[in-house]
């Protein structure tokens, strides 16, 4: 611990107490005794209870793991085993209905449906480009993506690719804002008189069907550079601009459509990035909080030149009437802390035993937070904090989360329920307990949402003892993740979340399969659900589209009078694959597919500290990689491992095979260390682990493993 200080009997490396104390409190309010007096209490007072629910996890993990090795061959008795998790606790009992009592909630959050982009927090360049996500451009996404086809090829402007983005925008605007009379494929003119938009059509002066889509204009009535519309609550800009490229030659000088597009965003400190020292968490703190201060920047060079990017102000127009008002130019941001389970070796106790992150998280985000309720309030206007809390194992843990916040409250003299959470049910355990989960936290909830991957991951390690489970392509159709989709949306619902706060859905993993997503993704919306992951600006332009197709609050007032359509037996059905008859090739694609995209990614976090980032799979697709997609392919390969499906010398043979696929897929990288032909740095040695000790692991996760190598890596090893 040589170069630590003390403060209040924690040893807090020099890097946190440089950040903390020259940046973080400085103009916050708090004083610094205050702060490391509370945090010292927060390690000493929480760490033990933290400690004590980690060890109720592996108690009921080693009674599930015994429930299925003493009925090995038998047939699944359900009704006995939904009794047995109840005996055990981990199924809580039923209690009455309630509401959440959530208050002082933005509109983004509590009322508004629109896309959500989830980005690491470490990279300032990714953090600024999705707080300024709020608007893009729907011209712009349509062309530059396989929207409508293959890509342009790049040379010069394509005018027959330019003339079906118009086209297609044209059609978008007849479904979302239609015309009185025409289409707005043939529109002439804009102007605003009276209070009214005025459209020169093919045949003569119309209106729109609905007056009161008319949402404002920028520029005078007569010549206006853009016209604003509204739909379900998201706004359109019209860019009307004689000189541009593009509306120089539109019969109404149209020169795009700017979309409102992704209306919050999560700063990730925990699946997306690689934080496992204090200089990395000093990295994402202070990009969290130049984005809480508004004052963050990124030098940025692209296109041969370069430039300085920022947080983007509000867009300001004129309404109908001519008064002028603003439209918010920046996401609403929600910050994620990472779960319960990890340590950092940043804080360590007055004993020298490393301090639980997720206590330093909630402390220092908070702090940095607090720049701007006690400040411009650029961020939530209604004076709140958004922390997303990962990675919690049913109410008790989610009533700890909002014992902590608690504390947190009252060291930085915040009132209480300024910090607002978000539920991630992505574990199995809060799955089938969500409705006492939501209950735990309902002074306090603006947030759930379910995570396919970890849940995945969740659901085969819980049950790793009750033999292979079926290939990871078949997941997606079993009864239990239908049974959890459904149950989240209809429990969200029952618990008063409509109109208070998100029921979100999960991300769209094919950054560069934008027509898929345009066919699939409106599945969200129509579900019930008024948020859903993307993971790019344009991804999010194009998302937004489905919310103006969708009135997802019609949606939630029509399942809301429905009967359930999922049960917990349902959600309790195991993906067994009971008399599996893979064939040989099946297998081999199961294994090298899952090993592949393991390493694939994992060389990137241990080597180069990338959290998230798109991997090619063994197909050369490039697929949006985190620790929630490593989690669910390392434990179904440990899976498979475990019941002789496979045995370790095939997996190792796989691996080493795999290695040398990935290498060369990394070849134009020069900051890429090849993993072949020693084999023998950490990258490989910690996606291996990831297999071969997967049934071992905590829950499944992959964090220890990875901050072990990556730590190693960063020493030189």
């Amino acid at each position: 611990m040589s170069g630590f200080v003390d403060r209040h009997g924690l040893q807090v490396a020099p890097e946190l107490l440089a950040f903390v104390e020259n940046s973080a409190l400085p103009g916050s309010g708090v004083d610094a005794d205050a702060f490391w007096r509370g945090l010292s209490d927060l390690v000493h007072g929480f760490g033990p209870r933290n400690r004590a629910l980690l060890d109720r996890r592996a108690e009921l993990q080693a009674a599930l793991d015994a429930w299925h090795r003493d009925r090995a061959g038998l047939a699944h008795d359900a009704a006995a085993y939904e009794a047995f998790l109840r005996e055990i606790g981990y199924l809580v009992p039923d209690f009455e209905d309630f509401e959440i009592e959530t208050g002082e909630v933005d509109p983004e959050i509590a009322r508004i449906p629109g896309p959500q982009l989830v980005v690491p927090i470490t990279n300032a360049r990714y953090a600024l480009n999705a707080a300024n996500a709020r608007w893009g451009s729907l011209y712009d996404a349509l062309y530059g993506t396989d929207a409508l086809g293959a890509p342009p090829s790049g040379g010069g402007y394509d005018a027959e690719r330019g003339t079906k983005v118009i086209a297609w925008a044209r059609d978008f605007l007849d479904k979302t804002a239609p015309l009185a009379g025409g289409s707005w494929a043939n529109v002439r003119g804009l102007r605003v008189e009276n209070a009214m938009l005025l459209i020169d059509g093919a045949t003569g002066e119309t209106g729109l069907a609905d007056p009161k889509q008319f949402a404002g204009y920028v520029g005078t009535p007569a010549s206006p550079g853009g016209i604003l519309l509204e739909n379900n609550g998201l706004l359109i800009e019209i860019v009307i601009d004689a000189d541009h490229a593009i509306g120089r030659g539109d019969a109404a000088h149209i020169a795009d459509l700017r979309m409102e597009a992704a209306l919050t965003a999560i700063m990730d400190c925990e699946d997306s990035v690689a934080t496992v020292d204090a200089e990395d968490k000093v990295t994402a703190y202070t990009n969290w909080l130049g984005l809480m201060r508004g004052d963050l920047t990124e030098e940025v060079a692209k296109g041969g030149r370069s430039f300085t990017r920022r947080l983007a102000g509000d867009l300001v127009f004129s309404t109908p009437e001519g008064e002028e008002r603003s439209a918010r130019g920046r996401a609403v941001m929600l910050v994620r802390n990472v779960g319960h389970l990890m340590t950092t070796p940043a804080l360590r106790d007055r004993d020298g035993n490393e301090a639980f992150e997720g206590l330093l998280d909630a402390m220092v985000t908070v702090l940095c937070a607090v720049h701007d309720v006690r400040g411009a309030r650029a961020n939530s206007p209604a004076g709140s904090i958004y922390v997303v809390k990962p990675k919690m194992h049913g109410p008790e843990e989610v009533g700890f989360a909002c014992e902590l916040f608690d504390h947190v409250e009252a060291v930085l003299g915040l009132p209480a329920n300024t910090v607002k959470i978000g539920i991630m049910d992505e574990e199995r355990r809060t799955s089938a307990n969500l409705k006492a989960c939501i209950r735990a936290a309902k002074a306090r909830l603006c947030f759930i949402n379910t995570g396919f991957l970890d849940r995945t991951g969740d659901e085969i390690h819980s049950s790793m003892q009750a033999g292979p489970m079926r290939r990871k392509g078949e997941m997606k159709g079993q009864p239990w993740l239908s049974a959890y989709e459904d149950r989240n949306v209809e429990i969200g619902l029952a618990c008063g979340l409509s109109g208070r706060a998100q029921i979100g859905k999960g991300m769209w993993a094919m950054p560069d399969r934008m027509a898929a997503m345009l066919a699939e993704k409106i599945g969200h919306p129509e579900s019930g659900a008024n948020c859903a992951w993307v993971p790019s600006p344009t991804a999010a332009t194009l998302h937004a589209t489905h919310y103006h197709a969708v009135d997802v609050r019609a949606v939630q007032t029509r399942l809301a009078q429905q009967a359930p359509r999922a049960t917990l037996a349902d959600l309790l059905t195991i993906p067994v694959a009971t008399g599996h008859n893979w064939s040989e090739a099946e297998i081999a694609e199961e294994l090298e597919n899952n090993a592949q995209g393991i390493l694939g990614y994992v060389v990137r976090w241990v080597d180069q500290g990338v959290g998230c980032s798109k991997v090619p799979d063994i197909h050369d697709v490039g697929l949006m990689e985190d620790r929630a997609t490593c989690r669910i392919s390392s434990q179904l390969l440990a899976n498979w491992l475990h019941h002789g499906v496979v045995d370790r010398d095939r997996v190792e043979e796989v691996m080493r095979r795999m290695a040398a696929i990935v290498d060369r897929q990394n070849a134009s990288d020069p900051d890429y260390r090849p993993m072949a032909p020693s084999f023998d740095g950490p990258a490989f040695q910690a996606a291996s682990a990831l297999v071969l000790d997967g049934a071992a692991q905590p829950s499944g996760y992959t964090e220890p493993l990875l901050h072990a190598h990556r730590r190693r890596a960063k020493a030189g090893g």
